[in-house]
């Protein structure tokens, strides 16, 4: 008969599938809202948080709000940063894209000016400022990709700590398993071509899909597996 596979599993909502928020410091980790003013916060606090890769920074303004950000490389506790127009282009300060120069390293950039911060998370990540026009700017991502922000999004200045996190293997699948079960991912992924007929639509057939891996929207969920409502497949011709 078989067992219901993964994306069976995942929208069923069990433990096993949920991300452990409760274990978590902070809920999010953002810019404050957006304000006209410069202001000011001290940083009051630096630690790890479950689940992120970057150590999170504790920054208190100076009317007593708190907020959370990823913290910027070579930042310390009870340092100083500035948030918003007119912000110094020193490390850790909170600047609209705009005001940067170019060839200027960022990281947790807002998509939309305001939404707080969502590209260029990661430990030890960058992305560099390649040009601006008509009230648009040009950010090298990390991937390589060019992106088009609203000059009003924000950004931090440098870096992300963290950096080496890398550097240090694994060594055990235990401390691996630890590592993406923290950020809700299931690990290790075995392909559906690996597994039998019973068990995946891939399955069986000598390591080969038994027939097209694209599938529609609505394709109920013991098949909804594969490139879903794909567009296109293969590689791309030049």
């Amino acid at each position: 008969m078989g067992k219901r596979i993964r994306v069976q599993r995942l929208g069923r909502g069990s433990p096993s599938f949920r991300r452990p928020d409760h274990r978590r410091k902070v809920a999010k980790v953002a810019y404050p809202p957006l304000s006209d003013e410069l202001l000011r916060g001290q940083v009051t606090d630096l630690f790890h948080d479950v689940g992120r890769s970057y150590p999170v920074a504790e920054i208190t303004l100076e009317d007593g709000r708190v907020f959370y950000v990823p913290a910027a490389e070579g930042i310390m506790l009870n340092d100083w940063i500035e948030i918003g127009p007119g912000a110094s282009l020193a490390v850790g300060n909170i600047v609209p894209l705009g005001e940067l120069e170019e060839g200027s390293p960022v990281f947790n950039i807002e998509g939309t000016p305001g939404d707080g911060g969502k590209y260029v998370r990661s430990a030890g990540a960058y992305a560099v400022i390649k040009t601006k026009s008509g009230g648009k700017v040009y950010v090298e991502l990390p991937s390589g990709k060019v992106r088009i922000f609203d000059e009003k999004c924000r950004a931090t200045v440098g870096n992300v700590a963290g950096g080496g996190r890398h550097d240090k293997p694994f060594v055990k699948a235990g401390k691996k398993y630890h590592a993406m079960r923290a950020m809700n991912k299931m690990w290790p992924k075995v392909r559906g071509v690996a597994m039998n007929v019973v068990d995946h639509p891939h399955g069986g057939k000598e390591h080969h899909p038994p027939g097209p891996t694209t599938v529609a929207r609505n394709t109920p969920p013991g098949r909804k597996v594969g490139h879903i409502a794909a567009r296109r497949t293969g590689r791309r011709k030049r």
